[in-house]
């Protein structure tokens, strides 16, 4: 396009710019795309907070519109010049709150436009919602490519919603395996932890402690493994990382089951890769993902995954092989699942070696990178507006 700065602008817009999987995802893109063949602008319709510090170039600029709740369009005529001023060449919007800002997008005349589905809303953790589905469906005309982080998410719009599969593209979340890797040799230590191989085994989770990731059920789950078991009690250990609602609540499970000095809910952590090496066992109990950062970082770590059978968990995991796959919200198979890996120490290190070799092979940041880069130089092409290969 004669006369525009030739490396294109993207447009990532989301609901907050905080601390969250889909967050991390984007932050992993911008910081990989080639910085010579792509510009981004970061527009969150509420908050941007510290995590803007993750992204590694003072070049991308990140912008809180301060939306009230209620309808987003409310805040087309900003959006609509906000993108006027900007012209990004394209908008790529995450989930049903950003999708509500296509509109204004097309109004704007952005050529291209991409939403991704990167989860489950938390108040339709099964996708049936038709007031979701019709939501969707209302605003697909304005969106050339949906992306779908799993093959779950691809079947939720294509069946459910009913867009046309030759417009959703699956893309999988791809993990930083620099970043996240095992440790020498064994589990090292974990700053500020009480509890530490070899005296102790460690299965941990880490992630913001809201309803939807349902870390009271891991703790519900710990408390029946040393109720079966009596003897894991003398190593066995529980780390619950993240903040929010959940974290009191787990808390108190583990206080009125007498258990809780076996187990460190420390908050918060920035130490995110440091805490994986220190564990054993990585679990995520939600009651709905899309395709989890979380897991692949620690399958990225070598560690075995225990999961609950929702959303892309079991297209991450492979039960028996990678990890274990239990049903949703249920204590009793979380227990049975995590007696297993504890009772089997050298079959659990398998299955985390195995997770390890899967990231290498489908997972790869890299593989994501170039899957996105493909698909933004696809439709930029289209619109008249080439882009170099990635490298």
């Amino acid at each position: 396009m004669p006369g525009r700065n030739p490396r294109p602008l993207i447009a990532h817009i989301l609901h907050r710019f905080d601390t969250g999987g889909l967050e991390n995802g984007v932050v992993n893109l911008i910081n990989h795309l080639p910085a010579a063949a792509f510009r981004h602008v970061v527009i969150a319709l509420t908050e941007v907070t510290d995590f803007r510090q993750r992204l590694r170039s003072p070049e991308v600029e990140c912008i809180a519109l301060h939306k009230p709740p209620g309808q987003g369009a409310r805040i087309y005529p900003q959006v609509w010049r906000l993108l006027r001023r900007l012209q990004p060449a394209i908008v790529h919007s995450r989930n049903l709150a950003a999708l509500e800002m296509q509109p204004a997008a097309w109004a704007a005349r952005v050529p291209v436009r991409i939403h991704g589905e990167h989860g489950r809303d938390i108040e339709d953790l099964d996708g049936s919602s038709l007031r979701h589905q019709r939501i969707r469906r209302l605003y697909a005309p304005f969106v050339q490519r949906h992306v779908a982080l799993s093959q779950d998410l691809a079947g939720y719009l294509t069946d459910r919603v009913g867009i046309a599969p030759g417009r959703v593209r699956q893309i999988y979340n791809g993990v930083d395996a620099q970043r996240f890797h095992p440790s020498g040799d064994g589990p090292d230590p974990i700053p500020g932890c009480p509890f530490a191989a070899p005296a102790h085994w460690l299965v941990g989770s880490v992630g913001r402690m809201q309803t939807v990731k349902h870390q009271t059920l891991l703790a519900r789950a710990f408390v029946l493994a040393l109720q079966q078991q009596p003897a894991l009690r003398a190593r066995l250990r529980l780390v619950l990382v993240g903040d929010g609602p959940l974290r009191a609540q787990a808390q108190a499970v583990l206080a009125d089951a007498g258990v809780a000095d076996l187990a460190w809910l420390p908050g918060e952590r920035v130490d995110v890769p440091a805490i994986m090496r220190g564990l054993h066992a990585f679990a995520l109990p939600s009651l709905a993902e899309g395709v989890s950062n979380t897991i692949l970082e620690a399958m990225a770590t070598g560690l075995p995954v225990l999961a609950t059978d929702v959303g892309g968990n079991a297209e991450l995991v492979q039960h028996g092989h990678t990890g274990l796959v239990v049903p949703s919200d249920d204590a009793p198979a979380m227990a049975q699942a995590l007696c297993q890996l504890a009772q089997q120490p050298q079959r659990s290190a398998g299955m985390g070696a195995a997770g390890r070799s899967a990231v290498d092979a489908r997972f790869s940041l890299q593989a994501m990178v170039a899957a996105y880069h493909a698909l933004y130089a696809e439709h930029l092409q289209r619109a008249g507006w080439p882009v170099g290969r990635p490298g």
